[in-house]
């Protein structure tokens, strides 16, 4: 969405309260349809999202605040493809509204053409403030900016659906994030729909995936954060969700639950995978989990949650999935 000239990339809504503007990673009619964590806690964590504009000024401040979080949050700024310099490629976000001070780059002619020449898919005059997990808000900017046009964006989008895993839960920061990383590998733009700890594949989620214009493959990432719950309604779920997304012609791409070290689990998720891969298998392009990460060195200390080089791993092997798709 649009607003104060600003790309609001990966918002659905903005919602005005008395300490900002909130961001709505999914509309209402989704919200309301859906378990409450995702609808009212999950879709406003941030990952995912960016603050994207051209600059006609040569200073830009947007003004930001973040909610109580136990993680850093740090936003950090793209010029395009390419990350900003050692002066201008991370920001702290307070949990007072923060002044996040932009300056349009001297050297933007070397930008464009080593944009130019790589061909990378964004323009480097599109500024990008790809914001952290955690709950922030807008409060405004000061300065002279423009939308990015259509034509200065990437041509193809990739849309990632998953639990935190894929919303970016311990990738310490949003650029290591398996769906910013395969977008950037494979030249596209990216849509993170990741809910920490309430990916529950609702019919609802199902219908809003295919109701989106906007993207051109997908990956879906299912059954970790419905460990521990009911086995007739985790299998009703997967088949409806996974039925839905195959009436689409678009390509999606699915998997299961990826490597834990968390024995009290195991036995309950042996089954729910094997339930994954009955119904995606025959309906969607199906990789098992294990195949992502079955690594117990790159599972963090929390049992479940990819390390960092489990979430490189994760990434990479979409890539190797994804790449012929995308060619």
């Amino acid at each position: 969405m649009v607003f104060d000239n600003i790309e609001f990339h990966n918002v659905e809504e903005l919602e005005f309260c008395e300490d900002g503007y909130r961001m709505w990673r999914l509309p209402r009619w989704v919200r309301e349809n859906i378990n409450e964590k995702a609808g009212q806690i999950s879709s406003r964590y941030a990952t995912g999202v960016e603050l994207r504009f051209k600059m006609k000024s040569d200073k830009v401040t947007l003004f930001l605040s973040a909610e109580d979080m136990t993680e850093a949050t740090v936003a950090y700024i793209y010029y395009g493809s390419i990350q900003g310099g050692w002066e201008d490629s991370t920001r702290v976000i307070f949990k007072q509204k923060t002044a996040v001070e932009i300056r349009k780059p001297a050297n933007m002619d070397v930008l464009k053409q080593v944009s130019t020449e790589r061909h990378l898919p964004f323009e480097p005059e599109v500024v990008r403030v790809v914001l952290p997990y955690g709950w922030i808000h807008y409060h405004g900017m000061e300065g002279e900016v423009e939308t990015p046009s259509k034509e200065e964006l990437p041509n193809k989008t990739y849309l990632a659906y998953g639990s935190s895993i894929t919303h970016g839960s311990l990738a310490l920061g949003t650029p290591y994030t398996y769906p910013f990383r395969v977008a950037q590998k494979l030249g596209c733009d990216y849509i993170n729909l990741g809910f920490a700890g309430s990916a529950h594949m609702e019919k609802t989620m199902a219908e809003y995936i295919v109701s989106r214009k906007d993207w051109d493959f997908a990956t879906v990432e299912m059954g970790v954060n419905m460990l521990g719950m009911d086995m007739e309604l985790f299998e009703r779920n997967i088949d409806e969700f996974t039925r839905i997304l195959s009436e689409d012609p678009r390509p999606v791409f699915a998997t299961s639950i990826f490597g834990y070290t968390n024995t009290a689990l195991q036995e309950d998720g042996v089954k729910k995978r094997a339930i994954v891969e009955k119904y995606a298998k025959e309906r969607l392009v199906f990789t098992d989990g294990l195949e992502f990460l079955d690594n117990p060195a790159y599972i963090s200390q929390d049992m479940v949650h990819p390390s960092l080089e489990g979430i490189e791993q994760i990434g990479n092997k979409w890539n190797e999935i994804l790449r012929l798709v995308v060619k």
